[in-house]
């Protein structure tokens, strides 16, 4: 019997390219509630097709930010071989929070559970450990305030994903002006006491 699945047809191939690019497109203008008939549709393929390819809409969502997804552990792993721990962890607090103005769909991916995606679970959960490291290591040496908790990364992204701002270039600017107000409010250096901590999962941290 063989091991490997047979190579897709030239047909089938260009279909599923087509239904990728299509999802991408959508989910980064309007988010992973899009319909699977309407990526269907506006790739121009009927809803069966769709279904033959991925049966499930996490498959689709799964493979659609795959590439991304190693990117962004790429990313943290990059961050944790800097030896400032609060140049670090602002560098990955921005660029998430970037990534998130200029893409919603990979936003939403990148914090929700995949139980069935493992590979993709694998590595949102390398991404998890990896960004709470960097917290520790930025409180570690002084620079982050003490209690900075990682349900405030949830916070951020909360806040971070409310912007709408007329042109997509205007809402990446307003990003960048959020974080940087909040990157400042973070120092230790100048930390005043604050109401609790929420503890807000990270699969909550997006709409």
């Amino acid at each position: 019997m063989p091991t490997t699945l047979p190579p897709l047809r030239t047909d089938a191939a260009a279909n599923r390219a087509k239904i990728l690019d299509t999802a991408r497109a959508v989910f980064a203008a309007e988010g992973l509630d899009v319909p699977m008939s309407e990526i269907a549709r506006r790739a121009g393929l009927g809803v069966a097709t769709l279904y033959r390819r991925f049966p499930t809409k996490e498959d689709l969502v799964a493979e659609a930010f795959a590439e991304q997804m190693t990117e962004c552990a790429g990313m943290l792993d990059a961050a944790l071989a800097d030896p400032d721990p609060w140049r670090a962890f602002c560098r990955v607090v921005q660029e998430v929070c970037a990534m998130q103005a200029r893409d919603r769909g990979f936003a939403k991916a990148f914090v929700t559970a995949f139980p069935h995606a493992p590979d993709f679970r694998a590595q949102r959960e390398h991404a998890e450990r990896g960004l709470t490291e960097l917290v520790s290591r930025a409180q570690e040496a002084g620079a982050l305030r003490r209690d900075f908790h990682m349900a405030d990364v949830a916070l951020v992204l909360q806040a971070n994903g409310g912007i709408r701002a007329g042109t997509p270039e205007e809402t990446a600017q307003a990003s960048r002006r959020l974080v940087a107000y909040l990157l400042q409010s973070f120092r230790a250096d100048s930390a005043a006491p604050l109401p609790r901590s929420v503890a807000i999962p990270f699969e909550a941290a997006l709409p």
